[in-house]
């Protein structure tokens, strides 16, 4: 959680799925459901992650004299950091994992109705984020979203694996919801309701993602020459975009693509969202942002 005190803004960022963190995988691969009347069926391994004790629920406090609960301890130190400042807002963004708790976070406090802190969030912003619940889950957030004015975009990098799982289809019943800002291996950005080949597992997908796969190691050694040697990319990297050559999708998951698309995007994009987006945007400091 840091503040930027040039425009009175606090950012909450969650990060992802650490490579080796035996918890973070167990994390992801839960697929179990957690349902909430009111909310609908949720991602149970992520809701564990956020802060969900299973004997107790979601209760509006927690008393516990250990550590507590992520979503609990975020939730008091926004409010001591907002209270004696009218004009802060705060903003929660993520990777991966992050990203399916930063839109969680936002749920549980709409599920907790805490209008207050609501109001004063100014968006969720999600790179390469997993689908984290069912239709009914889209239909109530989608609902929360318009009712408090909270921007909510979904950046997806080409063929990243991870925003097409778990699968949209009858079996797993997962949805995604929000604006998808979608770029293509040339950090090229469309505005979407979906990312294209919205599932992994397509048969149609399969050719242009092993083209993509090549093209993005060579663009590697390419994009530093023209971009300037910021763009050089790690040994490390290099090795996993050769392992992405044989499981296309897997190195486009890398934060470094979300950096660069981010770096590299159009600003016309970033107009285009003002007439896509379903509600007023919220201004800082007069300006959008």
């Amino acid at each position: 959680m840091v503040h930027d005190k040039t425009t009175d803004m606090i950012i909450v960022a969650f990060r992802g799925t650490e490579p080796f963190n035996a918890d973070d995988w167990s994390t992801d691969l839960d697929l179990s459901w957690y349902e909430l009347d009111e909310m609908g069926k949720i991602h149970g391994g992520f809701m564990k992650a956020l802060g969900l004790v299973m004997e107790k629920g979601w209760p509006p406090h927690i008393d516990d004299d250990r550590r507590p609960p992520a979503y609990y301890t975020i939730r008091e130190k926004l409010k001591q950091k907002l209270n004696p400042n009218n004009e802060a807002r705060f903003m929660v963004a993520g990777h991966s994992l992050g990203g399916a708790l930063s839109i969680l976070f936002a749920a549980v406090l709409a599920l907790h109705k805490e209008t207050w802190l609501l109001n004063r969030m100014e968006g969720v912003y999600t790179f390469g984020q997993p689908r984290v619940g069912d239709k009914k889950f889209k239909e109530f957030m989608e609902l929360q979203l318009r009712k408090h004015g909270i921007r909510y975009l979904r950046y997806v990098y080409c063929n990243d694996v991870v925003p097409r799982t778990p699968t949209d289809d009858l079996t797993f019943l997962y949805k995604h919801f929000g604006t998808c800002l979608y770029f293509n291996s040339c950090y090229k950005g469309k505005v979407l309701e979906e990312q294209p080949h919205k599932n992994y597992i397509s048969l149609y997908a399969w050719i242009p993602r092993f083209l993509n796969s090549g093209w993005e190691l060579v663009r590697g050694f390419i994009l530093p020459l023209i971009k300037g040697p910021e763009y050089k990319e790690t040994w490390s990297l290099i090795v996993l975009r050769l392992w992405g050559l044989g499981f296309p999708g897997l190195s486009a998951h890398n934060p470094h693509e979300y950096v660069n698309a981010t770096r590299l995007i159009s600003r016309r994009i970033y107009h285009q969202l003002q007439h896509h987006h379903p509600h007023p945007w919220k201004t800082i400091n007069g300006s959008l942002k």
